[in-house]
């Protein structure tokens, strides 16, 4: 089984967020990139299963500016097999990405399409694949939440999350308000990371030199017969309010008396 994986460049998670001074987006020139950690758990997720011996290779893919390269060698220094480079100059809003990895999906027909979300926690399996927390792409720069929906109903695949067991199906554990929901899903299929499900690895000197050599499949959208557009205006980006200062109560009378009379919601 060939496993697909999507990743994400993305402001580096330690890095403070700046808007435009025209509001018209966050500011990235000059300011430290990388991998949505997401997307990070879900490429590990795939190297287990690889060295499981439950899939046979990791093909890494991103989309946007040529400055995605970096990324997809990160990726490879952690183990994947090769990459796929969509290079677009473009906005790629979350229907342009779904269906840019359905055109993919169908050049390179993975048995699992791996995306990044929040995961939960992880189980550790014996022969089979077992997840925890897996749902939807979510990257730390937009938090969308669409493109595994998307790319799952473009392909009419089965999405899940939290997958385990057999050769043809996956089981899925997906968190919901009330517990854990078991779904039981036939390949191929879409699942997406959740935040606690592994710990990603590492990329050691070795392999960061190994992934130099590795091949990066470059190709457009264009080639890939899928035409980049967008309903969607961004009519201003502005920065949330700012927290208020918190308040030491004395007394349990004096909290409950604020929750009862206070008008903003505590």
């Amino acid at each position: 089984m060939k496993i697909m994986v999507a990743i994400k460049r993305v402001v580096d998670y330690a890095v403070k967020i700046r808007v435009k001074p025209d509001k018209t987006g966050v500011e990235t020139k000059n300011v430290k990139m990388s991998m949505n950690p997401f997307c990070e758990i879900a490429i590990e997720e795939a190297l287990r299963i690889k060295e499981a011996g439950l899939a046979s290779e990791v093909v890494a893919v991103s989309m946007g500016p040529a400055q995605c390269v970096d990324t997809l060698r990160t990726g490879l220094a952690m183990g994947a097999d090769r990459a796929i480079h969509v290079e677009s100059n473009h906005h790629l809003y979350p229907l342009n990405v779904a269906k840019l990895l359905k055109a993919l999906v169908d050049v390179e027909k993975p048995g699992l399409l791996l995306l990044g979300k929040q995961i939960a926690e992880f189980e550790e399996w014996d022969g089979d694949i077992d997840f925890s927390s897996l749902f939807e792409k979510l990257a730390i720069d937009d938090d969308c939440n669409q493109t595994g929906q998307m790319v799952a109903g473009l392909l009419n695949w089965p999405q899940g999350t939290f997958a385990s067991k057999e050769k043809q199906t996956v089981t899925v554990d997906r968190e919901v308000d009330e517990g854990i929901e078991t779904l039981c899903l036939d390949l191929p299929a879409v699942i997406t990371t959740d935040l606690r499900l592994n710990q990603p690895r590492y990329a050691t000197l070795p392999n960061i030199m190994k992934a130099k050599s590795k091949p990066i499949k470059k190709v457009t959208p264009n080639e890939l017969n899928v035409q980049i557009r967008s309903d969607i205006e961004v009519v201003e980006v502005t920065e949330p309010p700012k927290r208020k200062a918190g308040v030491i109560l004395s007394s349990v009378d004096e909290l409950i008396d604020k929750l009862k009379n206070e008008a903003r919601v505590i």
